[in-house]
Parts: C-alpha cells; structure tokens; sequence
C-alpha cells in the first residue's frame, strides 16, 4: 500500500502541522490562509487517508468544549533510509512523523550495488516484521550515497572509491530491481541536511538552513523556502571541489591521516579521541587548520544564502565537531549591515543524519510543498 499523490494544500497542510505541531482547523485556515470550508474537507480527507489524526481528549486542554487539534499521525506509513560506507551497512526505519522506529548498523566488507541491495531488501523485511508494521503503508526507500550526481537523468554517482562498482552504476535500475519499492537517491549531504531540517527542531525556526557534513570527505546540503538546493546539474554544495585531496582539507579522514602521521596508529575513524594524551595536541592543531580553512565557507555560505542557521555534522566525534564550532565562532567571521554573524551550531540529533535523511527522503518528497 503506497503513498497517494496529493495536491498543493494537502501539502501544504502537512508541512504546517510538521512545522508548527498540532493546531485547530482554525488556526490551520488562518495560518494558510484558506478558507474554513476548504480546509475541513481537505483534512476531511487527509484524516481519510490516516496521515492526520485528531489530538486525543486526554492531551487537549482548556474550558468547556475545546476545538480539537489536528496532528501527523505516525501511522500514516512508514519508510526506510539505508547508506553503505566504507565497513558499514546503515539502516533506518521511520513513521511518518519522522520518528525513528529502528536502526540497524552492520559491520561489512566493501559491497558492490547488488549485494547492498539484496543485503538492504532482506534487513528491511526483517525489521518491518518485527515491528509489526507488515500490511501497513510503505512509503518508499531512500538511499544515500557519498559522492555527487554525474547524471541526474539515470542516477549515475561519482561515488568514492572504496565502494567496488558503485561509481557511474545506474544505481536506480540496480536498486529497483531488487528493491521494488518507491525509491529515492541522494547525496549523503542533502540526506544530513533532510535530517537536520525535520529533527533537529530547525524546520520551526528557520527556512534556510546551510549543513556542513565531515563525512568521508567534506560536502554541504542547503535548504531554502523548505527546498532541498541542487543546482543546475544536481552538485549544489559539492565544497569538496574548494579543498583538493592531494592538499589538507577539513574532513575526518584528513584528521586521521595527520594523527597517522604524528605517530598515533589508529586504523579508523572510531578510534579518534580527544580525551587520548597522545591525540589531544594533534588534534587540537588539526582543529585551528580546519576552522581557517571552513571560515571562508562560513563566511560565503552567509553572504549568498542568509542561513538561519549554519550545521556542523558528520563523523567526528561531538567534543571534536564542538571545537570546530567554537573556534568558528570566535573567528572574525563576516556581518551583515545589522551585525548578525553566521549562527555556526552542532548537530544533536542521535544517530547518524545521513542515514535518517535518507529515511525522510521518500517523506519529504510526499508531503513538502512544491
């Protein structure tokens, strides 16, 4: 059982009451401007498909006979995020609010398109088993990819190297034939990006929204008016281009190229610490570098978009993507004619947001305005 298309309003509805939580019809009609008529019949039927629901009596308050509020409903269906990275299979299950219902995180040697696929099929009717939910809407898969699009008409990915045959694999036809579910793909940037924006309780306060995702490498998503921003040939955001990889670059992996190279043996991102004696120096140099280099990002991103809100996320460590933060925001960062300065912030959303962006993919394409 699939997701309906639904129209303008419809939409426009849901992404009110994801925004602002419950509200009256009332206070719906007011906000959206529609009229009183028009809007009981649309969540008429938006309560007909069970993608609102009526706030319970226990949890509405006030004198007499209350107007009851409307509110998403979390059984108005289901979807799954999945993304594979270099010894990990990550996958999310979510409702329809966008609440997490599962994760699931599986050690793994490199995988080529097809085995993710079967492996993403088989773990995804598992879980949906377990958590009771067969016969119930799927609303679709969405599956995030580290590298930028080289061809948005058949989904052809400049995906890093580490994944055997990814790279210009027409991902869409691998995927959706193992799959056979609605599927969406994307980069992991606008994915974390997806993820922040629904959340992290930013969509209530801000329409522009500039993440910043240290994953393997370093790439950006940008939100605007709600909208995922793709550019021309769908590599908005792609701020790897700004820092060669035979140069240092701000990314987890430089990091833990330089702590190598300062004597620290580690073998993965994991093994990064801060608290480590023998890391705590090279760290800390590797921070005042970064922070140089992302300033001039910071400092661009605010010119052109005029973000609400600029997101550090990804890999590293919280106390490590914090000092970042931090030493952005004591640098002499650019203001505007009302001496406003980039917001630079770190994530706090548990779990990784570029497999729950994934996840909300498949949500936000069904229910954001057009």
């Amino acid at each position: 059982m699939y997701f309906p298309i639904l129209d303008k309003d419809q939409r426009r509805i849901l992404q009110m009451l994801r925004r602002s939580g419950p509200l009256s019809r009332s206070a719906l009609a007011v906000a959206l401007e529609i009229s009183a008529t028009a809007l009981t019949r649309l969540s008429r039927d938006l309560l007909a498909l069970g993608v609102i629901e009526e706030l319970p009596d226990a949890e509405t308050h006030g004198r007499g006979r209350p107007a009851v509020p409307l509110r998403l409903a979390a059984g108005g269906g289901y979807a799954v995020g999945a993304t594979a990275h270099k010894g990990l299979l990550d996958i999310a299950l979510v409702d329809f609010t966008g609440a997490t219902i599962a994760t699931h995180h599986e050690a793994t040697e490199p995988i080529d398109p097809k085995a993710f696929a079967r492996k993403v099929r088989q773990l995804t009717h598992m879980l949906v088993d377990r958590h009771g939910l067969l016969g119930r809407r799927m609303l679709g898969i969405g599956i995030a990819v580290p590298g930028p699009s080289l061809s948005a008409a058949d989904d052809r990915w400049s995906v890093v190297d580490v994944l055997p045959n990814w790279r210009n694999a027409p991902l869409r036809e691998i995927f959706s034939a193992e799959m056979g579910w609605p599927l969406w793909i994307d980069n992991d940037a606008n994915a974390a990006a997806i993820a922040e924006y629904y959340l992290d309780g930013l969509m209530r306060d801000f329409s522009t929204l500039v993440v910043l995702l240290l994953g393997f490498g370093i790439g950006a998503g940008v939100i605007t008016d709600g909208r995922l921003v793709r550019g021309q040939y769908g590599v908005a955001g792609e701020i790897g281009c700004l820092f060669p990889g035979h140069l240092p670059r701000p990314s987890p992996l430089d990091l833990l190229a330089t702590l190598r190279a300062n004597g620290c043996d580690l073998s993965s991102l994991a093994e990064i610490d801060f608290a480590d004696a023998a890391q705590a120096p090279t760290i800390a140099r590797w921070l005042d570098r970064a922070a140089q280099q992302l300033e001039t990002v910071c400092n661009t991103a605010f010119a052109w978009l005029d973000p609400g809100a600029i997101m550090l996320a990804g890999t590293l460590p919280p106390v490590i993507l914090q000092g970042l933060a931090d030493r952005l925001r004591s640098a002499e960062l650019v203001t505007t004619v009302c001496q406003r300065r980039p917001p630079v912030q770190i994530s706090g959303l548990r779990g990784s947001p570029i497999t729950l962006g994934a996840a909300l993919l498949p949500i936000h394409a069904l229910s954001a305005e057009m």
